[in-house]
């Protein structure tokens, strides 16, 4: 039995694998580190393994605490991937963003694959059919959007999605033309982060064919509702993602 762990940059994501099942998904904050995984731990006693994925400050020294119950597999640039990497700085690239073009590969081989992860950033990660990672592109997330709007300007409001309008089917309305200062902003966010997404998907889906799109992060049941295109949506790719990782890694040592 496998522990996965993604820290990213805003808090952290743990999920419990049997083999490719997965049996359950623990988000908590950084503060919480320690005592979560113990918890996890003593209500898993089949643990066996711990993969860890880090894009923040905490590093392998924070779980070195568990290294005599589990064993402990840190991904690094030096880790075993299933792909050639031709990113032009290959060790500047997120170990999030690697680890997602890894479960790609797996999980979809054979074919162009466009990874985007609405999370405090969105990035966008292209693979292709011959399993060759080119890079991509990275732009702020959803949160950042609407604080950079309020911090860098002396009068508007700091908003978020929690304050959309919902309608009668529980649906979160985002109008085209804000009719105030507070509907600009969330048209503004939305629509513009929406189009960009949309946008991007036009531009890989005319210059390549057999091509298939996995939208994941924090954001993605609320992207993936107003997307034109039709996109693979999962929130849980990257945990799932880091599960194949290690699959792979013990099949290829």
């Amino acid at each position: 039995m496998l522990l996965a762990i993604d820290i990213g940059n805003t808090r952290i994501k743990a999920a419990v694998f049997e083999e490719n099942t997965l049996l359950e998904v623990v988000v908590f904050s950084k503060e919480t580190l320690q005592e979560k995984v113990q918890s996890i731990l003593k209500n898993h006693t089949a643990i066996t393994d711990l993969i860890v994925a880090s894009v923040g400050e905490i590093g392998r020294k924070d779980f070195l605490v568990w290294d005599t119950t589990v064993k402990i597999h840190f991904v690094s640039h030096e880790s075993l991937f299933p792909f050639q990497n031709h990113y032009a700085t290959p060790h500047t690239l997120g170990i999030d963003r690697m680890v997602l073009a890894a479960g790609a590969v797996l999980q979809f081989p054979n074919q162009n694959r466009l990874v985007i992860d609405a999370g405090t950033c969105i990035t966008y990660d292209f693979i292709d059919a011959k399993d060759v990672y080119h890079g991509g592109a990275i732009s702020p997330g959803i949160r950042l959007r609407y604080e950079s709007l309020h911090e860098y300007t002396a009068n508007l409001p700091l908003l978020s999605v929690e304050n959309f309008t919902v309608d009668e089917h529980k649906q979160a309305q985002v109008n085209l033309i804000g009719s105030s200062t507070q509907e600009s902003i969330h048209s503004g966010v939305v629509n513009g982060i929406v189009n960009e997404i949309d946008g991007f998907i036009n531009m890989y889906s005319a210059k390549f064919s057999n091509f298939i799109i996995i939208l994941t992060g924090g954001d993605t049941e609320f992207l993936a509702k107003r997307l034109k295109n039709t996109i693979f949506a999962n929130s849980n790719f990257l945990l799932e993602s880091l599960n194949q990782t290690y699959q792979y890694k013990i099949k290829n040592d």
